[in-house]
């Protein structure tokens, strides 16, 4: 396929794929994204049939219309997307092909901090002032300045009300969403852009990206991602509940332990901590630490969690097998999986809750006590310059 003549720069081709193409192939590549939303100019429909038509995913929505502006059309993406009520959006330009997996993974990751982020590159070139004639009046301190990028991530809420709210006031006037967001008074921070991630605006970005192309050079970046695993036991004692992932569960005996002796959050606990290669539950927590005598151990999880973050780690899933003969486990599996959502900020689809029983053989089968294996998935990033 070859330039589409007097086409708009996001259906010109480039490596025999329109632009467009590229853009939505590498947010579609992107297990985290739930749906894609393409707003585009009301006469593209064909072009767009074009470009995307082959690309037959669930995950991409059918095109929406957008408005006069940029401005218009992010408003009208926003409200396509009302009815499936996302709790995080990005918003991107077509034109910019380039964006790779650790770039998402960036602003993504800035949004559990701030209402909005957006990928930024400190400017390295001296700047200018000059008056109407061309002559120079002054020098511009380029310490505080950042090149803006796309994709732009913002809490669904507060991104559709800013919009909104902009509308009603007969504001069209910003450039990318962040000085929209901005205006509404959400808090927008930086995290690291990309060079290679460039809007094609002119015929030499064109030709620039023909040749990335060409060489090979516009392949996604490899996440980083960590696997951990953990496994722990605790024995039965007289009593009359158990704890077991955040939920007390009446039984007729008690896991015996020196915190509530939760099974379950122990192995999920070490298993994030595998996956950060920082140690494991005894280092942090350890049994002869009076502080932590009868602790609930969402406390412990809670921390691990906390540890991924600080490393500059995102929680992508976590798996927890349950290995008893009783209590049942099944009339409490969402409960667990509620629990341990709540405790690790992240969504309920994220968690896994099986259990099994070992068909009478060993411990659990003779119901001397319960066994829990998890695994945990991270997927780690760096935070970029923030302001």
């Amino acid at each position: 396929m070859g330039l589409i003549a007097g086409a708009p720069k996001q259906f010109v081709s480039i490596g025999s794929e329109p632009v467009l193409r590229h853009t939505v192939r590498a947010f579609l590549a992107y297990p985290g994204i739930a749906q894609v939303q393409v707003v585009i100019h009301a006469d593209d429909r064909d072009l767009y049939e074009v470009a995307c038509g082959s690309l037959a995913c669930t995950r991409l929505l059918p095109p929406v219309p957008g408005g006069d502006t940029r401005q218009a059309s992010g408003l009208c993406g926003l409200e396509a997307l009302v009815s499936a009520a996302p709790r995080r959006v990005l918003i991107h330009d077509a034109a910019r092909p380039f964006v790779d997996a650790g770039l998402i993974d960036r602003v993504i990751m800035g949004l559990d901090r701030y209402d909005g982020a957006i990928p930024a590159l400190p400017v390295a070139d001296t700047l200018k002032r000059a008056d109407a004639a061309g002559r120079i009046t002054g020098t511009v301190d380029r310490n505080a300045l950042w090149r803006a990028q796309t994709p732009q991530g913002f809490t669904f809420p507060a991104i559709l009300a800013a919009h909104r709210a902009a509308a009603s006031a007969d504001r069209c006037d910003f450039t990318d969403d962040a000085a929209l967001a901005e205006w509404h008074g959400l808090l927008v921070g930086i995290v690291e852009g990309s060079e290679r991630n460039r809007k094609i605006t002119t015929l030499e970005d064109l030709a620039m990206a023909e040749q990335d192309v060409t060489r090979g050079g516009a392949t996604i970046e490899v996440p980083d991602v960590r696997v951990g695993q953990g496994f722990d036991v605790h024995r039965f004692a007289p009593g009359d509940h158990v704890w077991l992932g955040g939920v007390r569960i009446p039984h007729t005996r008690r896991l015996e332990g020196h915190s509530d002796a939760d099974v379950a959050l122990h192995a999920l606990t070490d298993a994030l901590l595998g996956a950060i290669g920082d140690g494991d539950i005894g280092q942090h927590f350890p049994p002869s630490d009076m502080r932590w005598k009868g602790a609930a151990s969402k406390v412990f999880l809670a921390d691990a969690a906390r540890r991924v973050r600080d490393r500059g780690g995102r929680i992508g899933n976590v798996d927890l097998t349950i290995l008893c003969e009783a209590p049942r486990i099944g009339p409490h599996r969402e409960a667990m999986r509620s629990a341990i959502a709540e405790i690790l900020a992240i969504d309920v689809e994220r968690v896994g809750v099986k259990a099994t029983t070992t068909e009478g053989l060993g411990f659990t089968g003779r119901r001397e006590g319960i066994a829990a294996m998890a695994t945990a998935n991270v997927l780690m990033g760096r935070d970029g310059p923030q302001r």
